[in-house]
């Protein structure tokens, strides 16, 4: 049985929420935070693929933070799977808020858990074997043997992380990415058409995020 846990204080949130932005624009932080990035960015293309009913060949993610999914589609669901995975990193922070914002605080970790066991299941053996295994493993940890103070706000930074990061992913990128040029092949619009609907996406789910968790500030 869940318990509805109570929200983090305005004013915390939002100081978590400025400790994240510290580690996602510092260089040494953004080593780290982006291998856990490109992990919901290939998660998102798997999630929509499945979804679709399309077979997922496998993930790949890469030592230098970059990954590859394998799915087999055509027509409007390789564009949309395309389309997903640089929302991948904003869509899962938007819900994680949602669920904060529902004072469902706990759920986000098991959450988090259950969409890293999905995307470990469609890995094919690299580096993200091991990084997901961390990651889950840290999660697990967190979730299970922790006061429900430090899950709360664990919850709340991974929110804040999965915002943030996905904003300066689609900068750092640029219209130069992969899927913009599979999306320019398959609409025949600019790469920097879809540059643009990423990053305004990205940034307004971080507005909208931020306002769910710092509601009252």
């Amino acid at each position: 049985m869940i318990i509805a846990q109570p929200t983090l204080p305005g004013g915390t949130a939002a100081l978590i929420g400025l400790a994240a932005l510290g580690v996602v624009a510092i260089n040494a932080g953004w080593q780290v935070v982006r291998h856990f990035t490109v992990m919901a960015h290939e998660g998102a293309h798997a999630v929509v693929g499945l979804l679709l009913f399309r077979d997922v060949g496998g993930v790949v993610l890469r030592r230098d933070a970059t990954g590859a999914t394998s799915v087999a589609a055509g027509g409007p669901a390789s564009l949309l799977i395309r389309l997903a995975g640089y929302l991948g990193p904003s869509g899962f922070g938007l819900g994680a808020a949602k669920l904060i914002q529902l004072r469902l605080t706990p759920v986000v970790l098991w959450g988090l858990l259950f969409l890293l066991a999905v995307l470990l299941i469609t890995l094919r053996w690299s580096f993200g074997v091991v990084s997901v295994l961390a990651a889950g493993g840290i999660v697990f940890v967190i979730g299970r043997f922790t006061p429900i103070t430090i899950q709360v706000v664990t919850s709340y930074s991974v929110t804040w992380l999965l915002l943030l990061s996905g904003v300066r992913r689609i900068l750092e990128v640029g219209a130069g990415s992969d899927d913009a040029a599979a999306l320019r092949g398959l609409t025949r619009l600019p790469a920097a058409v879809w540059f643009v609907l990423w990053l305004a996406a990205s940034l307004a789910a971080l507005a909208v995020g931020a306002r769910m968790l710092v509601p009252r500030l």
